[in-house]
């Protein structure tokens, strides 16, 4: 027992020491979150909106260089898109071209131009576009009430504005509101590691009781929980979240909900939103506050806006209102 025992110890201490010094895997240090273009990188060069006569992709960055490109027939969501559904095809960096192919397509993306071919032969080039939302930088009109214009942050609890004048996120209104038109302009940060409710969160509350979402949904389906989503209520009629670092808009119209003389609700809210001058919520009513409201309970009593913390550099300008 004892010739035979020594050497299988002896053998089981080289084979545990031995695991112990096998090198291990080096992870890949994440880029930091961009928050301009001249520090996004090649990726986001890439990624964005190509578009031609007949149809429209988006390319979305997901870093490590992957990338996943949705194609949609007729144009890009709001300017010809057909609502017909998309075509979602995986792609990988190599060298200067991203190849994307699935059972019927082949796609490659360099230069700026989106190349498909299909398995029959056909196909086309589609171009690189910067889309613009035709309400930014929207002057307020007379009698409004201008909650941000870049030179003071009085009007928010703790307000703080950065270097570039920009109004930060967590913070809200000092005064409270019922009934009225709203305009808010916010900046995404560019996150192609973040996935889900990570890339780029924040929302905007109104009344501190209804949430429209922000969040880089780019090239995402549209739920109730991406961009433009009432949140855990309604989601949008298209999704009109541009690539992050592009300036974007939200524009709604509010009316509060109605009480009778007992108090007893008679009518919820009701919200129109316009998302990057599209609409994509048309007189919906919501039926109670959203999750995560800071006001719980729906009364006769106003309430003010908040521009949510929720660990994301997002940022606001251009913020004003006209009373009803």
């Amino acid at each position: 027992m004892k010739t035979t025992l020594l050497p299988l110890l002896c053998l089981a201490f080289v084979g545990s020491a031995g695991a112990a010094d096998e090198p291990k895997p080096v992870a890949k240090p994440r880029p930091p979150v961009a928050l301009t273009v001249e520090n996004a990188g090649q990726d986001y060069v890439d990624q964005g909106e190509y578009a031609n006569d007949t149809s429209g992709v988006q390319v979305i960055a997901l870093g490590d260089d992957k990338f996943r490109a949705v194609i949609h027939k007729g144009g890009l969501p709001g300017a010809g898109w057909d609502k017909s559904p998309k075509t979602e095809i995986e792609g990988r960096r190599d060298g200067v071209v991203i190849n994307f192919t699935n059972a019927s397509l082949t796609c490659s993306l360099a230069k700026g131009a989106f190349t498909i071919k299909s398995d029959k032969g056909d196909g086309g080039v589609m171009k690189k576009v910067h889309r613009t939302s035709p309400t930014v930088g929207a002057k307020p009109p007379e009698g409004a009430v201008v909650l941000f214009d870049g030179t003071s942050a009085a009007a928010w609890q703790n307000g703080k504005i950065d270097d570039r004048n920009l109004l930060k996120c967590g913070t809200k209104s000092k005064d409270i509101f019922t009934n009225f038109t709203f305009h808010i302009e916010f900046f995404l940060p560019f996150k192609p590691y973040g996935r889900g409710q990570d890339r780029g969160n924040s929302g905007i509350y109104f009344q501190d009781r209804y949430e429209v979402q922000v969040l880089d949904s780019f090239g995402l389906k549209g739920e109730h929980n991406e961009c433009g989503g009432i949140y855990t209520k309604h989601k949008p009629a298209v999704n009109m979240c541009f690539p992050p670092l592009v300036w974007q808009t939200y524009d709604v119209d509010f009316e509060a909900a109605k009480f009778d003389e007992a108090g007893q609700k008679t009518k919820s809210a009701v919200m129109t939103v316009k998302h990057n001058g599209v609409l994509i919520h048309d007189k919906v009513e919501i039926n109670g506050p959203t999750t995560a409201s800071g006001i719980g309970s729906v009364t006769p009593v106003g309430g003010p806006f908040q521009l949510q913390d929720h660990g994301n550099p997002i940022y606001y300008r251009n913020i004003w209102l006209v009373r009803k």
